[in-house]
Parts: structure tokens; sequence; C-alpha cells
């Protein structure tokens, strides 16, 4: 399977269906009143966390994604049916961010976590909904509202409780394969790793899932080889395994590889773009750790051996030696994995960049904004600009009767009328509203 741990898409929820108008007409009761329903709202596009889900690649092939739509009333009160919600599942730990701002808006972590994304649309009301005692027959329904569209950028980071990390070639994914149930792809050369492989160590009760980071080179914060795209991987991790080559040179060349990562660490801990605002995170030194040489089975590598773990012991540094490929010291490795496990258990929300609960909005009392009059080039008419009466329009659909005198009753709300003739309009001066486009006729429109 390919692994994809950034991609875009684009949701759109469905629009809300049209509200009816109709009016009731039975045997014996010709002049019923009205009995237009509403329609039905959009569906909603939702993200969730699935298990079984590893990797952002089925994005790849589609992008785009849409809610259904509301379905219209009808007469006899009969509301429309709501729209379907479209559910997108995405892999545990992921991250959603709006494409145009970079604003986090979830981070997906535990199995069946969902979050609205994007919001169907209002439906539109029927006539029955306008009725009154003054006005016992409205021949007014409502089109429902558009709904929401975003352009989102996906971004996965892996949930594991270890991770490995270490020169390419190091034999980390030889070290997976002889602790856990993962089967990585596996040869001598450095980079046989591409993506994160994940294996499961399970003893007693304990279920241990280990993340083998491909190779880390100089330079990797500044994304050579294959840099952060892998570095963002260990951040959830609650400890790390160092694995070291004895058999890559000299005892000073293998310590080398040590302080590389290491500062590897320290540099990408240090980069301002990957903290968000107000996040406070331990960073990847501090992070507790245990120290492996591996192929103690190939010459040369008893002297690195020795040296290195004089080095480890002088700094307090758990160290063991391995061999991978004929599972020498394997047996020792596994318990103290477990036993830095326990000791170290996954916070509350450790794993989580932003919170899960959605904040409740707060209602502020909106303040009245005026009316702005643009006057467009080359006499090409004026322009209305006030965002709530372009929504109130939009819902208006002017085939009906009584649209234009709602029409008639916002104009002199607003005093549109009084602010183009402020601002020059002449009569038969072309006006726009939003979508809508009329000619300029003072006083006459309430007539």
């Amino acid at each position: 399977m390919k692994f994809v741990d950034f991609v875009k898409i684009e949701v759109s929820g469905g629009r809300g269906g049209n509200g009816c108008l109709s009016f009731r007409r039975e045997k014996f009761i010709p002049k019923g009143g009205p009995d237009g329903a509403d329609g039905g709202k959009g569906g909603d596009v939702i993200l969730e966390a699935a298990p079984g889900t590893l990797t952002l690649a089925d994005f790849e092939y589609e992008k785009k994604f849409k809610a259904g739509h509301g379905q219209p009333g009808r007469g006899g009160l009969k509301s429309g049916a709501a729209g379907e919600d479209r559910i997108i599942s995405v892999p545990c730990g992921t991250i959603v961010y709006d494409d145009g701002t970079g604003e986090i808006l979830a981070d997906l972590v535990e199995p069946g976590e969902r979050v609205v994304i994007a919001k169907g649309g209002r439906p539109g009301r029927g006539n029955a909904h306008f009725a009154n005692s003054v006005r016992k027959t409205p021949r007014f329904a409502e089109k429902g509202d558009e709904g929401e569209e975003k352009r989102l950028l996906l971004e996965l980071k892996l949930i594991a409780d270890v991770g490995l990390v270490g020169f390419p070639n190091a034999g980390k994914s030889s070290l997976l394969a002889a602790i856990s149930t993962a089967k990585p792809k596996i040869a001598g050369y450095p980079f046989t790793t591409l993506s994160p492989n994940l294996g499961v160590l399970s003893v007693d009760d304990q279920k241990i899932v280990i993340a083998d980071v491909p190779g880390l080179i100089e330079g990797a914060h500044e994304n050579k080889g294959l840099g952060v795209y892998f570095l963002r991987h260990i951040e959830r991790t609650r400890f790390l395994v160092h694995v070291l080559d004895l058999a890559s040179g000299s005892p000073a060349e293998v310590l080398d590889h040590w302080r590389i990562v290491r500062e590897e660490f320290r540099a990408y801990n240090a980069m301002a773009g990957d903290r968000l605002p107000g996040e406070e995170r331990e960073d990847l030194l501090s992070r507790p750790c245990i120290v492996v040489g591996n192929k103690i089975d190939l010459p040369g590598a008893a002297e690195a051996d020795r040296d290195v773990r004089a080095f480890m012991k002088q700094r307090g540094v758990p160290y063991f030696t391995v061999s991978a490929m004929t599972g020498e010291g394997i047996e020792e490795i596994i318990p103290a994995i477990v036993s830095l496990a326990r000791e170290n258990e996954r916070p509350a929300g450790a794993t989580r960049l932003v919170s899960a609960e959605t904040p409740v909005p707060v209602r502020q009392r909106r303040r009245k904004e005026p009316v702005s009059i643009i006057k467009l080039q080359d006499g090409a008419g004026f322009r209305v600009v006030h965002e709530g009466l372009e929504k109130i329009l939009q819902r208006y659909d002017f085939e009906h009767e009584d649209a234009i005198l709602k029409f008639a009753r916002l104009v002199r709300k607003f005093r549109i009328e009084e602010r183009l003739e402020e601002n020059g309009a002449q009569k038969g001066d072309k006006v726009y509203i939003g979508d809508l486009e009329f000619d300029f006729e003072p006083d006459r429109v309430m007539e």
C-alpha cells in the first residue's frame, strides 16, 4: 500500500431543500389555508477516525466530496427529507487544516471520533410558515441555502507507543520484525524503508505499537533525505529506541550517528513553523529512550560495542546489544521495552494537538452594519453591499407573487433608495445586490 500523509481535498455540504408554495384544495374546502411545508436540511460532510485506515492514499484518487441535498417541501404540510450526510473515513492521527487560513479545525485521534467539517444548508420555509392573522394567504416560500464549501489539508501523524529511530540501514526494520508482528521490507541498502512501518508487541495484557521511522541523515530537519516528512511521525510516541549499526565504521563514527540524530531532534524542535499558537509539547530530546547496538554478529562490531557501552553508561542511558538477524539479545530487549511502556503511560490528551471538544459559540448581539453603495466604472450602475441583505435575497424566489412585496419592504427598511440617490443614482441606472439585478425606479418600489 502506498503511504501518503499529506493530501488536499474539497468538501461541500448539501443544499437545503426549497420551501413549498401550496394551498389546501379539497372537495367541499375550496379555499383552504396555506399548506406548503419546509424543505429538508442539506446533508453534512463528516470526517471520522477509522482504525482500519492506515494512510491517506485513497484521497489521491478522489478529492471532492459532497453531501446530499435536502428535498423540497410539499403540499399537505409534508416536509422535505433531509439530505444524506457524507461520512469520510480517515486514519487515527489525522489533523485537519483549513487550506486557506492554515487554522487547525480538528485532530482526530481516537477510533470513532467525528467532526462535522462542512455543514449542510438551511432549508427554505414553506408558505404555511408565513401565515398569520393579517396575511392569511401568503404567496411566498423560501429557497434553501447552499451548503458550506471548504478546501482542506489533511496531515497524518502516526500514533505509536515506541519510535525506532536511527540512520538508514541501521537495521530498524529487522529489529521491528524480530520483536513484533510486523513484516517490513528488509534489504541491505539505505532507505529501504520509504514509509513508516507499524508493528505490535504483545506481552501479557499489553499491546505496544512500534513505529519504524525511515532513516534520518544529517540535515533531516531541512528536509534532506526523507527529512521532516517522517520526523513528524515521532511526535506522538511515548518513548524512543535509538538503533545504532555497530558494524558501520569505527567507534567514533558509530557515536557520530547518535549525535547527529540527537542534533536533528534539537533543530526540529526549534523550527518555528512546527509550533502551533499556544502549544506546549515535550520535545524529542527529553523523550525517554533506550539505545540498541545492532549487528553485533558482524566483524568489527565488538570493538564499537565496548566504546558505545561506556559512552552510554557515563550518561545514564540504558544500552542493549542485539543481532536482529540471528536473534541474539532480542529476549533481553523485549522486557526493557515493556517496562519502559509501563513506566511511561500515555497521559490523557498527550497525542492530541487541539482540544477534542467543540467550543460552544457565544451568542453576541449583532451590530447593525451599514449599507455600502459602490459606483461601478464606465457608468455600469451601482452595487449595494450588505452581507445580511444579500443572504436574505438569496432565499427569495421572485416567481412568487409576494416576493416583490417582501423585497420592497427590505428596500425601505435599509433605506436603499435614499442611499442610491445620495451617491448620484438616476432613474434607469442598473443596481446589483448580490446576484439580483434591477433598474433603479425611485418612489416606485412600494407601488
